[in-house]
């Protein structure tokens, strides 16, 4: 038998007001296991990738996630699509766009010279290349840097991942400079992570593999230094016909790098070789290589050189808002100073 309630015709309207459904934000509620053909197994083969979010699937490309986590192209374009439907990637003001830029940092070059000529220091959230022959200072930067990092305002345990392809990391000279600067020299140690890369595809491998010492080991990681970008790559690819394999595997390379800078807000600083240009008559021949792929992914570029009575020179060529200049350092016990 079916029960009749009989109520008064406020309360009904009361209480169909209260049962109105309630919108919600689906970029909150949907999370990777939710897109359409991702079970377990593949939702963990997407995250040991590095596509752990809505984010970085909507943004990535079908072949990325085909040759990640083993799935079809028509599988991966369907997953980028619901990705993108369900996350709201819209336009920023401007006004939001300076508040992000407040959580950049700047890590010390050593030198209130050099500092000043980059606005404050290497920054965050790019790639700074310097380039220069042997000798110029590309190496003794990096290992101030290593030791600068400790320096870096409200971070705590901050890490410095170096890729060494030449074999030019030296502990002992991060352990000088953090002596006779009156850091605590087990500190600027254990905050170093170095690998040393044998060959260019090992070296592309261990940029990708950073993104798992942030997110499965926890670590701070604020600075990744590469030490040099093009070594493996010049040895490897030679001749002009192999030129075109050579960038299209370096600009992977470089897109990795820029990703994780971006992704974590961290500061990435790579060295580069240099050549000289026979058909340049006027100014210096010396030119980075690595062509436009390496140019247009590094955010501020930095040639330096050898200067007089043991200086070295620094030349801002390259930044998205600082004007072009020049400043002197010297290379010292102590690190990068001005004196």
């Amino acid at each position: 038998m079916r029960e009749v309630i009989h109520e008064d015709s406020s309360e009904v309207v009361e209480k169909v007001k209260v049962k109105e459904p309630v919108k919600t934000d689906k970029s909150v509620e949907m999370t990777i296991e939710d897109l359409p053909g991702v079970g377990s197994a593949t939702a963990e083969k997407l995250k040991e990738v590095g596509y752990d979010d809505l984010m970085s699937i909507a943004v990535a490309s079908p072949s990325e996630l085909m040759e990640g986590a083993a799935i079809g192209d028509n599988v991966a374009k369907r997953i980028i699509q619901v990705a993108r439907k369900n996350l709201d990637i819209g336009f920023e003001s401007g006004i939001e766009l300076l508040k992000k830029r407040d959580t950049v940092q700047r890590i010390s070059t050593g030198s209130e010279n050099f500092n000043e000529l980059l606005g404050g220091g290497i920054e965050t959230g790019s790639i700074t290349e310097c380039y220069g022959a042997y000798g110029s200072g590309k190496t003794a930067l990096a290992h101030q840097l290593v030791c600068s990092v400790q320096g870096i305002e409200n971070e705590k345990d901050p890490v410095v991942v170096w890729i060494d392809t030449e074999g030019t990391l030296r502990p002992e000279r991060v352990k000088q400079i953090a002596e006779l600067n009156d850091l605590d020299v087990d500190t600027s140690l254990n905050s170093l992570r170095a690998v040393r890369a044998f060959n260019s595809d090992h070296q592309m491998l261990l940029a990708e593999k950073v993104e798992d010492l942030i997110k499965k080991d926890g670590l701070n990681v604020r600075l990744v230094i590469v030490d040099s970008l093009m070594s493996h790559f010049r040895s490897e690819f030679i001749g002009r016909g192999t030129l075109a394999d050579r960038q299209q595997k370096l600009n992977k390379h470089m897109h990795v790098l820029l990703k994780l800078a971006k992704n974590n807000n961290i500061a990435v600083y790579i060295t580069n070789q240099v050549m000289s240009k026979p058909d340049t008559f006027f100014g210096d021949p010396t030119v980075a290589i690595g062509g436009n792929i390496v140019a247009h992914a590094s955010t501020t570029r930095v040639y330096l050189r050898r200067g007089k009575k043991g200086s070295r020179v620094a030349k801002l060529v390259d930044s998205p808002c600082l004007p072009d200049g020049e400043s002197m350092f010297f290379v010292t016990d102590k690190g990068l100073r001005d004196e």
